[in-house]
C-alpha cells in the first residue's frame, strides 16, 4: 500500500531516468523548433542541453547507453557521429554534382 500512495502522487523513484527523460523532451522540443537534433555547446540558450547531447554521443561511443535510451534517440532522428554524418552529406552533394554535371571536378 505504501508504494500506492507515493505513485499515487508522482514520486520519482529513479532520478537519474527522470533527468535523462526531461533531457530527452527537452530535445524533442528543440527539435520540433529547430528541425534537428544537434543541439551546439556554443548555443548560449542551449548550452547545457548542448552539453547533454555531447553526453549521449559519448555514452554510445562508450557503448555505456542503454539499447532502449539508444532506440528513442534514433526515433528522432539523432546523428551519432556528426563528422560520418557530415562526410555522407557532402559525398551525396558530390554524387548528384556528377549526376548533373557528368563530372567530379
Amino acid at each position: 500500500f505504501t508504494w500506492d500512495k507515493l505513485n499515487s502522487i508522482g514520486f520519482i523513484w529513479d532520478k537519474r531516468n527522470d533527468f535523462w527523460k526531461d533531457n530527452f523532451d527537452e530535445l524533442c522540443a528543440f527539435k520540433a523548433q529547430n528541425g534537428h537534433c544537434n543541439v551546439s555547446t556554443h548555443d548560449a540558450q542551449n548550452k547545457y542541453l548542448g552539453k547533454w547531447v555531447s553526453k549521449q554521443r559519448q555514452s554510445f561511443k562508450k557503448n555505456v547507453m542503454s539499447p532502449d535510451r539508444i532506440e528513442q534517440l534514433n526515433t528522432i532522428g539523432f546523428i551519432w557521429d556528426l563528422c560520418d554524418n557530415s562526410w555522407n552529406e557532402h559525398f551525396n552533394q558530390l554524387c548528384a554534382f556528377k549526376a548533373n554535371n557528368g563530372h567530379c571536378n
